[in-house]
């Protein structure tokens, strides 16, 4: 388990060029006040244990439990919700929890990734059952007093989650209903107290919340995988499990549109992360360009890496609007914010795989180093760069987010 350390023990870290080059015109001085909360607690609480996080084993090093708890002791979990359930009642709460997020990326992909579970996919699906719902099961989500998961993906159905694909199935009972099937690759189920699950009833989708102690609810061996090794993974095994009416999440066939509405807030979750932490590659790039000396002068000198540079600022730049932009339009009321969703998503987490690479080849052998060997410092972007690639894979890929931008365009008439 991570053991939280002093903060006196992080790095100050490099220059964050944002702060100067960012011009912030859209956000509300309300999230602007978030990003300063957040990155406050992602630079005492996250920072000193985002190296051990990142390069730890799934199996042997586990949940960040500490982490977790730390970020509910600052209330961080409070920003997506209402003052009903225990939240911070803010006026733009999407925007406040996409900042939320690159804030924690900056720092820790797979920190952001369980704040991104915990608050937008199992916080959100909760936030939109009935009022008895959301004050037995969102209210002690907020305060953190349980870990939240959220089950769509299977073996056979990731991506494409119509009826026919999903095989998790809800069968009416006495009572009540009984859910049999697998979820693959959920977040936090080895420590979720609560798991959202969508299933199929009949024809159509619903979701169901299931405790995770339920009898007939086991959890898989943890996956090992290329980064984000503090978000752990593992199949979630529905075997005979038994559940009252009032598990039923809002209405019988309503769980497609909770589960869709719910990874497109989430893209805007990811997209966030993604420009997180391509800013944090930048960041360390630029430091390192301006005081690595080579061929008689500082590689910022170099006019190869100032017109790469001068490319990635503005890509970061438009990244950050995008996911701003989609953000703002769902607080406007809009639940399914396109194209501007399925553009910062894929553009976001793009950008960051494309950093990343970018800050491994200027930094040579060290950005390819997470330990060196003559002083065990850690390398600076490594971990970035495995991280940075799920980002295009997970909560729609990449080229889902390509298709929906073309629906857009073209119609569905044309597009299907």
């Amino acid at each position: 388990m991570t053991t939280l350390e002093d903060p006196k023990t992080a790095t100050a870290g490099p220059e964050r060029i944002a702060d100067r080059l960012h011009h912030d015109l859209l956000a509300p001085e309300e999230t602007r006040e978030v990003r300063r909360r957040v990155r406050d607690v992602a630079q005492r609480v996250v920072a000193p244990v985002a190296a051990h996080i990142a390069n730890g084993d799934e199996r042997t090093d586990g949940f960040p439990r500490e982490v977790f708890d730390a970020l509910a002791a600052e209330g961080l979990y409070r920003i997506p919700f209402s003052r009903d359930v225990g939240g911070d009642g803010l006026a733009h709460p999407a925007l406040a929890t996409a900042v939320a997020v690159e804030e924690l990326a900056y720092y820790s992909n797979s920190v952001a990734a369980i704040f991104d579970v915990q608050c937008i996919l199992a916080g959100n699906a909760l936030n939109q059952g009935s009022a008895e719902q959301r004050q037995r099961w969102l209210k002690p989500l907020v305060a953190g007093e349980f870990v939240g998961a959220f089950a769509t993906s299977e073996p056979a159905a990731s991506s494409d989650l119509s009826p026919q694909a999903v095989a998790t199935v809800a069968t009416p009972a006495a009572g009540g209903w009984v859910l049999n099937g697998r979820k693959r690759w959920i977040t936090n189920s080895v420590v979720a107290g609560v798991i959202v699950v969508l299933a199929r009833t009949g024809e159509r989708l619903s979701t169901f919340v299931v405790p995770a102690s339920a009898a007939g609810v086991s959890i898989g061996t943890p996956d090992r995988k290329l980064g984000n090794k503090g978000q752990i993974t593992a199949d979630v095994i529905l075997d005979d499990v038994r559940l009252g009416p009032e598990h039923l999440l809002g209405e019988e066939g309503g769980g497609l549109k909770v589960a869709l509405q719910t990874l497109t807030y989430g893209r805007i979750g990811i997209a966030a992360a993604g420009v997180g932490m391509a800013q944090a590659a930048f960041d360390h790039t630029a430091a390192h360009l301006a005081r690595r000396h080579a061929f008689g002068g500082p590689l910022a000198g170099k006019q190869h890496w100032q017109f790469l540079m001068a490319d990635r600022l503005t890509a970061l730049t438009a990244a950050r609007d995008l996911y701003v932009k989609a953000a703002l339009r769902m607080d406007s009321g809009v639940p399914f914010p396109e194209p501007e969703a399925a553009m910062a998503k894929d553009f976001g987490t793009r950008l960051s795989v494309d950093m990343a690479r970018d800050a491994v080849q200027a930094f040579g052998g060290l950005g390819f180093t997470y330990q060196r060997g003559a002083d065990d410092a850690a390398g600076p972007v490594e971990a970035i760069y495995r991280d940075s690639k799920i980002g295009e894979i997970y909560e729609g890929a990449n080229e889902v987010q390509k298709w929906v931008i073309a629906r857009q365009i073209f119609g569905r008439d044309l597009t299907g």
